[in-house]
Order: C-alpha cells, then structure tokens, then sequence
C-alpha cells in the first residue's frame, strides 16, 4: 500500500508519517523543503523520539520524498498511484497543494483508476479536509469534478499530538509527545475503506474536533499568553506557575461546560480529559516556547476558533466566559518580533485602539458583552 502525504514537517514525521508506516504504508512525503526531501530520498528512513522518561527511539522506514516545486509532475503521479492522502502543512497552505492534488486526481482519472482514495486533512482546523475539497475542486473540470464525486472522498478529521520547534543534528530527527488522538469522521468515507492502526474511525466528528480545539488549543495558548505576561519563556516553565495553571483551569472549566452540555460528554470523564492535558503541558521531557504556541494572536482570536467560539456559545447558554475574554485580552498584549500577525495586532491597537481591534478580528461588536469584558480586561492589564 501506497500513502502520499503533504507536509516533512515534524508533525508529518512524528505523527501522520509514523501511523502510516506502522499501518504497513510504504510513505512518500511530498514538501518543498529541498534539505528534507533531499535526506529522506537517500536514507528511507528517519528517527521519531518520545518525550518520555525512557526516550524511547523508533525508526520509520520504508519512505521517499518529492520536491513539488522542483518536480511537480512526479508529485503528481504519486498521487495518481496512491492507496490514501494525508496533509499537515497548516490550513492556510491547502490552497498552495492544491494544484498539485488535481493534478494527481486527473491523471488518476486518465489511468481509469478504480480503487477508491481517501484525501484526509490532517491540520488544526474544523472541516480541513472539507476546506482542500473546495481548493482542489476549484481547479476540476465538471467532469473531473463528476467522477471524483464517486472515487475520491475527502474524510474531516482531528489531530492532537504536541510537537514543538526543535532542532537536531540530525535533520531528520523528531521528538514528540507520547500522546496522540486522530479522529476519522468515517461516515464521509467509502465501505471496506482500510483502517490506519491508531486511528479512531466515528460517526460525528463535531465532538471531538471541538473537544481537542476548546481543550487543548484554548489551554495551550491560554497557558502561552498568561506565560507571556507572566515573563515565562516555555509552556512548562509557564505551568509551573501556580498563577498560569489556575488561569488556564478556569479558562477549561469554562470551555468544559460548553462541550459536556453540547455534546453530552460526562463531567467526570472530560475532567479526567483535561487533567491530562495540563499534564501534557506540563511534560518536563518536552522544551515547547512560548513564542511558538502563543503565535498567529489574529487567528486564534477569530470567530470560529479556540477562544471566541467557545465563549460566544457560553454566553449564549448563559454560562461563564469572564477567563475566556480575559485570555483575548492578553493575546491582545502579546509580541513577538518574527510574528507577523503579533506585529499587524500591535499596529492596529496602536491606529484605531483596542475596541475596533477587537471588533474587526472577532467579529464582535463593541455592544457585545462579551467584547466589553475582554476590552476592560485590556485596559486592566494595559495599566500595570
């Protein structure tokens, strides 16, 4: 079996890439990184290292790796002979690879390929999968669009591993946390589809997507901007501080109410959930900074994502959002010279001021109570 996937990246390495070989994928990754493709070409193999206090090592083999910039049309047909696609290259570079995926899907349609294929998103984003469908749809011809409605399904789905910046003398090298969950929304895929061992196939994603984002993504870049403030330089050195992990609680107690009434989780079976989390947080084997967690303020503070979503459905349930509005505010007070978000969030507080800054990147209005409680705590923290 053949799986192509999107994305050399650490999260593509240590995660997707190492599921799909112990699932007996033969894995070619395809990225425009030439230093990382180059070193998976010749060595067909890479390290993964678990932050655990046995640092276990495995070895995944059995890879390649394509340059799509440097030869698109191998990238190409690639796909166009694969079992399964998979992508971790951020949700905002799925329009970028989509040309490379249509491409594969009408030569896949030239070659009269009847095998069905399943193209699974795997980024940090609600309906990924949904999202590249649009992308590489956009470049079909109605009927390339036609017959992929019948061969090609595009499957949502919900990651969660923690993976921080590192680097290593060898390039290839990655070392990720021992946890990991992968939810496949299985009712979008075809019958006698093959199952990836360490997968969790379910028939309502929702709950879990939503449950990862306002858990463990509200907590980390909860943990991340009170660290901040805090003058803590790594999320663990920040979850040592009794003051960030009572905030980042708070904050998950409020998320918490949201998903047990939502989607019905137990309130003992999402606690014990996210105690784990903040134990994960807290991993002493792992270095995560805060620059990187705390980074892309703009789209984190969006309306969907992990901290006016669950807020706005709080307050509409009339359940508490005050640590949830007080986590914007200080994403809100959040810099970082080499983020280009932090720098344009900076600019706009200092050209119209925190209320319309807030407004135009939540999507809240200045009259929202929610809005007048993160713009108060603003003002608050602008003032010590």
């Amino acid at each position: 079996m053949k799986a192509v996937h999107f994305g050399a990246g650490n999260i593509g390495r240590g995660f997707i890439g190492l599921l799909l070989s112990r699932s007996g994928y033969e894995v070619c990754f395809v990225d425009v990184n030439e230093k990382l493709v180059s070193e998976l070409a010749r060595r067909n193999e890479y390290p993964v290292t678990l932050a655990s206090d046995q640092r276990e090592t495995v070895t995944v083999s059995g890879v390649t790796a394509i340059n799509s910039m440097n030869d698109p049309v191998a990238a190409a047909r690639a796909l166009a002979e694969a079992d399964l696609v998979t992508t971790a290259v951020g949700v905002s570079v799925l329009k970028h690879i989509s040309g490379t995926i249509a491409q594969g899907l009408m030569l896949r349609k030239t070659n009269e390929a009847v095998s069905p294929l399943h193209v699974i998103a795997c980024e940090n984003a609600i309906g990924g999968s949904s999202q590249l469908k649009e992308h590489v749809y956009a470049q079909l011809d109605e009927a390339t669009r036609q017959w992929a409605d019948s061969h090609v399904a595009f499957p949502d789905a919900a990651v969660d591993r923690i993976v921080p910046l590192q680097q290593h003398e060898d390039p290839l090298q990655v070392v990720v946390e021992p946890f990991y969950e992968w939810a496949v929304d299985q009712s979008q895929m075809f019958e006698g589809f093959h199952r990836v061992e360490g997968v969790h196939y379910v028939d309502r994603l929702e709950p879990y997507i939503e449950r990862k984002l306002f858990t463990v993504n509200t907590g980390h870049c909860s943990a991340a901007y009170m660290g901040y403030l805090q003058g803590h330089a790594t999320i663990q050195e920040a979850m040592n501080d009794e003051k960030v992990v009572h905030h980042v609680r708070a904050v998950l107690s409020e998320t918490g109410a949201v998903l047990v009434a939502k989607h019905g989780f137990s309130s003992a079976e999402h606690q014990a959930y996210i105690d784990t989390t903040l134990e994960r947080f807290a991993n002493p084997a792992l270095t995560d900074e805060v620059s990187r967690v705390g980074r892309s303020p703009i789209r984190k503070l969006s309306a969907g994502d992990r901290l006016v979503s669950p807020a706005t459905q709080a307050y509409e349930r009339e359940f508490g959002y005050g640590y949830l509005a007080l986590t914007m505010a200080m994403a809100l007070r959040f810099e970082s010279p080499d983020d280009p978000e932090a720098a344009e969030l900076q600019a706009s507080l200092k050209e119209v001021g925190a209320s319309q800054t807030l407004a135009k990147y939540t999507g809240l209005d200045a009259e929202h109570p929610i809005h007048q409680a993160a713009l108060a705590h603003y003002e608050e923290l602008k003032s010590r």
